[in-house]
């Protein structure tokens, strides 16, 4: 059962923030001065669940750190749908979204500041973090329990591939 307030099965892509959302809000920096990000085990689960499912996914992310496609990229998403550098979100957003045929509300996007408000206006399902900034959870059809980089994407993650039918469903959601 989905605690979202949208009709899920309407979903066809899910695209992520990364600082904030996937990553938490403070980025330590390397001695070179790279933002080293953390990640979540649960939310990279559940990504890659959600690839090898079949389900579309992205990430429109203003940073640029080499490491963030790598990440991606292992849990299955695919190169042209990871976007790095992003200045203007929406142009990202609606590349993804023409490339793949989709429309605006077959998409959830979660995202947690103020470069993320273009986007989330435009898509389907606006989600954020529960620490999103106070714009932005204005925005958002659905605030999750979790703070960002702590189990945002798995939570709506799960409740998309769950009501699809997709989670644990055969021998693919046992292993990596």
């Amino acid at each position: 059962m989905s605690t979202i307030n949208y009709d899920l099965k309407k979903i066809r892509a899910l695209l992520f923030d990364v600082d904030g959302v996937l990553s938490a809000n403070v980025i330590p920096m390397s001695p070179e001065g790279e933002p080293m990000r953390t990640v979540n085990i649960k939310d990279g689960y559940s990504l890659h669940l959600a690839a090898k499912m079949g389900v579309k996914l992205g990430i429109i992310t203003g940073g640029r750190t080499e490491a963030v496609r790598k990440r991606f990229l292992a849990l299955g998403l695919n190169a042209e749908d990871i976007y790095l550098g992003s200045a203007v979100k929406i142009h990202d957003y609606r590349d993804f979204r023409d490339r793949h045929g989709l429309k605006d509300e077959e998409i959830l996007y979660v995202g947690d500041d103020i470069p993320d408000l273009q986007v989330m206006h435009a898509c389907g399902l606006p989600c954020c973090p529960r620490d999103a900034a106070p714009e932005v959870k204005a925005a958002a059809r659905y605030i999750s329990y979790a703070d960002g980089g702590y189990g945002v994407g798995r939570d709506v993650v799960e409740q998309v591939l769950k009501v699809h039918g997709l989670w644990l469903a055969g021998e693919e959601a046992f292993g990596w």
